[in-house]
């Protein structure tokens, strides 16, 4: 191996040791690193932050609800699952912790903050507190939300957990459970703007009357021309309740006695009652009129011996009147029955069966008479067992004891029914009673004659609350009388020539009565107007809705 020259390893020592290091960052350099370092750290931490924030949101923006609300397809029958749906009258504070699935209307609700949305549900008569209330996993903060835009008067389909309210609930008819919501969903919504509210249209009118009210009245008028509306509202839903049990009363007692139902026809050729009061209507080459009655049909039913037939069937009076008890068109409860020997058979039938709608309605529809008193506050019928019955003078004196002193044989007017209806609470302590014995001037042309008296009748009128409900009497089954009454009357021959002709071929005796279904429900509800008792009332002002 050839050794280094020593020029060589001098070169290299001097080249080893004369190296100088570079000087190192100053002080101040240092410094701005580590700010630069610090600063950088900062915005890695605020990154990974903004990130996590992100991710978060984008989690709760994953509505993991979304199958548990929002609008359902048109229902056009698609399936049937035939899950069970209950009626939310049918629940008790014994149901807590039972999940149920029931339709119902959207009557209010509101919000409390963002988390929760409290809805009053009604169906019918009955409403119930639900709620909508945020819930991790289950109830998205989006179908809170939803359900707080729903429109009131929209239909839902809901399923939720009885539960008891924190306290009790006064705004609904159920107040002391409510239901906490998993599931609702849209079965109709509203096109249009309500033209009131339902709790404007529930309210009484004392309400309104205070000097420091703030709600909005809803005149009949308005109610008349919004009826779907109006009619959904509790005192409604109820009136309409009491209408069919009347009719349902009636029908049932009648029953029981061996009636038969019948239909009449409407279109007749000739007027019932008078020309005066009848519409006319074309019929092919000729004029028809509408039935002011069935009594004609009735009568001739009976001389083809059914003994005892009744009717429940639309009355036509082409009346020009405004009153609060007339109407141009309305449900006729009709009876008319053969006589053994005293036309106080039908008057006794007659009472018996307005008796037995009386104690039906009190005893069976004590919840819906409530729901109706809060609107319209009246003292409960009362009559008496048995019925009072006043002889046509009797009442006459009454009438004059009041101050009033009619003629023996003049009718009486509106303002004398009522009075009379007064007094006779006043000093029988009775809604309902019986005047006997008419003036046969006063009664149709077909009313049998007093046989003591023929300038009186054995016709009679009942009355509630003053005003009459009932107008019956014996008919005459004697042709030759029939004829008599009629030329006496003035009525043309040739318009009833069927009608006549029945009796020529031999009728029994034979009476009834008419009863107006409307004022029998404003009367015994005290609704001051007819028209409340009529689903789609019709008067000489009013052919729709």
């Amino acid at each position: 191996m050839t050794e280094p020259r020593p020029e060589q390893e001098q070169s290299q020592d001097q080249t080893a040791e004369g190296t100088i290091a570079a000087p190192g960052p100053s002080k101040n350099e240092l410094k701005r690193l580590a700010k630069q370092a610090e600063k950088e750290k900062k915005a890695a931490e605020k990154a990974a932050k903004q990130a996590e924030l992100k991710a978060a949101q984008a989690a709760a923006e994953v509505d993991y609800s979304v199958e548990f609300y929002g609008a359902l397809p048109l229902n056009q029958s698609q399936e049937r699952t035939g899950a069970e749906r209950i009626s939310i009258a049918t629940l008790t504070p014994q149901d807590v912790g039972r999940t149920v699935l029931f339709r119902a209307r959207v009557h209010t609700l509101r919000a409390q903050g963002s988390k929760m949305v409290f809805i009053a549900l009604r169906q019918r008569l009955d409403s119930i507190q639900a709620l909508v209330a945020q819930a991790a996993g289950t109830i998205s903060k989006q179908m809170v939300k939803w359900a707080g835009s729903l429109a009131d008067e929209s239909i839902v389909l809901v399923q939720g957990v009885v539960q008891a309210p924190v306290e009790e609930v006064k705004s609904v008819t159920l107040g002391t459970i409510e239901i906490l919501i998993s599931k609702i969903h849209l079965i109709s919504g509203l096109d249009t703007r309500l033209p009131f509210s339902l709790d404007d249209a529930s309210r009484p009118e004392s309400e309104y009357d205070r000097e420091d009210t703030q709600f909005n009245r809803v005149l009949l008028d308005t109610r008349l021309n919004n009826r779907v509306v109006d009619l959904r509202t509790p005192t409604n839903q109820s009136i309409f309740v009491l209408q069919a049990a009347v009719t349902r009363l009636f029908r049932e007692y009648l029953e029981s006695q061996n009636f038969i139902e019948i239909r009449s026809p409407k279109l007749q050729g000739a007027a019932t009652e008078s020309g005066a009061s009848v519409f006319k209507v074309s019929y092919f080459k000729t004029q028809a009129f509408l039935a002011q009655s069935p009594q004609l049909a009735k009568q001739m039913a009976i001389a083809a011996d059914f003994e005892r037939v009744y009717e429940i069937g639309p009355v036509f009076r082409a009346e020009n009147s405004f009153t609060h008890r007339h109407m141009t068109e309305f449900t006729g409860l009709d009876l008319e029955m053969a006589i053994e020997e005293h036309y106080h058979e039908v008057v006794d039938v007659l009472d018996n069966m307005l008796q037995h709608i009386f104690k039906g309605l009190t005893k069976d529809y004590a919840k819906e008479i409530a729901v109706i008193q809060k609107q319209f506050p009246a003292d409960n019928f009362k009559w008496k067992e048995p019925t009072l019955r006043l002889n046509w003078k009797d009442g006459l004196a009454i009438l004059k004891e009041g101050g009033v002193d009619l003629d023996e044989f003049e009718d009486l007017s509106t303002e004398n029914e009522r009075l009379l209806g007064k007094l006779v609470r006043e000093k029988y302590d009775t809604d309902y009673y019986i005047l006997d014995k008419f003036p046969l001037a006063v009664r149709p042309f077909y009313t049998m004659p007093d046989a003591n008296d023929p300038r009186y009748s054995n016709s009679y009128d009942f009355f509630m609350r003053g005003e009459e409900i009932l107008s019956g009497a014996q008919r005459i089954h004697d042709p030759a009388l029939l004829t008599e009454r009629r030329v006496a009357s003035g009525v043309d021959p040739n318009t009833m020539k069927g009608y006549l002709d029945a009796f020529k071929l031999g009728a029994p005796p034979h009476g009834g009565g008419g009863i107006g279904l409307e004022r029998v429900v404003m009367l015994f509800l005290k609704l001051n107007n007819i028209r409340r008792a009529s689903m789609f009332p019709r008067d000489p002002r009013r052919l729709e809705p």
